[in-house]
C-alpha cells in the first residue's frame, strides 16, 4: 500500500466527522439570519470597517486612527482622522493613496446600497 492510498483512508474514516452540525448551531443560525431580515446591521459599517483597515494598514501610528461618520440624505461622511506624522502616508504623492482609499470605500459602501464619502481630517 502506499502512501497516498493510506492517506486517502485515513481521509475516508474522518469524512463522517466533518459537517456534522448539532441542533445549537442551527438555532444560532436562524438567529443570525432573523437579525439580517430584521435589519439590524450598522448601515455603512462596511465601508467603515474598510476605511479603518486600510488606514491602520498604511499608517505607523495605528492606535491613532479614528473613523467619525456622519449621516446624510443618501449617503454618509466618513472622517478620518490619523497622527501629523502619517498624514503623508495617507495622503500619498499627488493624493494617489488618498484616491485610492476613497475608491475602495466607495466600493465597499456601494455594495451595501451606501454612498459613503471619505473625507481626511488633519
Amino acid at each position: 500500500m502506499s502512501d497516498t492510498d493510506a492517506a486517502t483512508d485515513d481521509l475516508d474514516e474522518l469524512e463522517p466527522a466533518v459537517g456534522v452540525v448539532g441542533d445549537a448551531d442551527d438555532e444560532l443560525d436562524a438567529a443570525d439570519a432573523a437579525d439580517e431580515i430584521d435589519g439590524n446591521r450598522i448601515e455603512g459599517g462596511v465601508a467603515r470597517a474598510v476605511l479603518e483597515y486600510l488606514a491602520r494598514s498604511i499608517v505607523d501610528d495605528a492606535e491613532s486612527v479614528v473613523v467619525d461618520v456622519e449621516e446624510r440624505r443618501g449617503s454618509m461622511m466618513l472622517r478620518l482622522h490619523v497622527a501629523p506624522g502619517d498624514m503623508g502616508r495617507v495622503i500619498g504623492r499627488r493624493g494617489r493613496v488618498a484616491q485610492a482609499i476613497r475608491t475602495v470605500v466607495r466600493a465597499a459602501g456601494a455594495s451595501e446600497g451606501v454612498n459613503a464619502e471619505v473625507d481626511i481630517v488633519d
